[in-house]
């Protein structure tokens, strides 16, 4: 693999980090948001140092001959241990056990780059080596003990990382499922570059060459591992947030009946707050809703519990179940409401009480239903017959 096999996936992850920042830097306490872009940091760094041409400058810049070896090993130690917190604070849990637990990798990987480092300034490795550093180096006394703890890091990693995203995966549906099987694809493939690895170390250390595997097979599985996995990663978040879009944009949608029917209730007919154009589709749900509940309290006065319990009894003897018998309730009553205050422009209707006003227990869903209702249901559009014909 020559330099831009290593550079093109490292600008794929500094991509990706730089749209994380922003969130980062408005919600710096968000445990699993600071995993993201930890994890993106130093995936960025492993493939940006792991380059050959990167490799050889640093050992150029620092002069010392091999440094950038532990410097990657140390790097993909780090990054390991980020890939296992991430799944710690993306799987959740009690805050405290989920702090301890990811305390423990951290300290543990910790303790292995202070290893590493320690392991290559006692040993010595004057031969600069670009690729096969591993096997090179494979028989020097605490190189070989460098070589095999990195490597051994990094197995664990993978193991554990397979273990738990599957366990994790058993017990979960929908994107975040397919997202942790592909995590588990990915870290096989890590697996497999361990695996590479350690049997072309192995052969040095019984006298046989395999020194292909280590420079010739390893690099583009970790990278195809590497690449699985950040897809694994990423897609139940994106497609969680494209859901959550979609229902949002469909909410925002249904509550259209219900917004236009109470708009006109405000001073002056008032629509609401302007949106802008490329407002989120949360952001103009949320908007929309406090138009609907502004509506109410201006039609407050005019609410009219007969109104809605002489609705709720022809929904029920019409069939309709509860809930949705409740729902064209509310809907007569607010389509009545609605006419009787366009048949009072002064507004002289006062002292009426707020008690008939539609309650939102369930949020944005009961609006919807009541939307729905104001749309579709017959009771309602008698009712409001004749709410229209007693304001004449």
């Amino acid at each position: 693999m020559n330099g831009q096999d290593y550079y093109i996936p490292a600008a794929a992850m500094a991509t990706a980090l730089a749209f994380k920042l922003p969130a980062l830097r408005h919600n710096w306490r968000d445990p699993l948001l600071r995993s993201v872009c930890a994890l993106l940091t130093l995936a960025g760094s492993v493939f940006t140092f792991a380059a050959p041409p990167t490799i050889e400058a640093v050992n150029r810049w620092t002069g010392i001959p091999n440094f950038s070896a532990p410097l990657v090993y140390c790097l993909i130690t780090a990054f390991s241990a980020a890939c296992l917190v991430l799944i710690v604070n993306w799987r959740g849990g009690p805050p405290e056990q989920t702090r301890r637990v990811s305390r423990r990798w951290i300290l543990g990987y910790a303790a292995v780059i202070v290893m590493l480092t320690l392991l290559f300034s006692l040993g010595e490795a004057p031969q600069e080596r670009l690729r096969d550093f591993d096997t090179y180096y494979a028989g020097t006394p605490f190189m070989r003990e460098l070589i095999a703890l990195y490597l051994l890091a990094h197995n664990v990693a993978a193991f554990v990382m397979v273990a738990m995203c599957w366990r994790w995966s058993l017990q979960v549906r929908g994107w975040l499922r397919v997202g942790l099987m592909i995590i588990v694809v990915g870290y096989l493939f890590n697996l497999s570059y361990d695996a590479t690895k350690m049997t072309a170390v192995v052969a040095r250390w019984s006298g046989h060459d395999l020194d292909w595997l280590s420079t010739s097979v390893a690099p583009p599985v970790a990278s195809l591992g590497a690449l699985v996995s950040a897809v694994g990663f990423v897609l139940p978040l994106v497609c969680q947030r494209l859901s959550d879009s979609m229902r949002n944009w469909a909410t925002y949608r249904r509550l259209g009946t219900l917004w236009h029917e109470v708009r006109t209730a405000g001073p002056e007919g008032a629509p609401g707050v302007r949106m802008a154009w490329w407002s989120a589709a949360e952001l103009r749900m949320i908007q929309r809703e406090s138009d609907i509940h502004d509506g109410f309290l201006h039609l407050g006065p005019y609410f009219d519990q007969g109104h809605r319990d002489e609705a709720l009894s022809r929904a029920l003897a019409a069939g309709a179940d509860e809930e949705t018998a409740r729902a064209v309730a509310d809907a007569s009553m607010v389509a009545a409401a609605v006419r009787a205050r366009s048949a009072d422009p002064e507004g002289r209707v006062i002292g009426a009480s707020e008690e008939g006003a539609p309650q939102a227990a369930d949020g944005p869903r009961d609006l919807v239903r009541i939307s729905r209702a104001l749309r579709n249901s017959p009771v309602v559009a008698e009712f409001r017959r004749q709410a229209s014909l007693a304001a004449l």
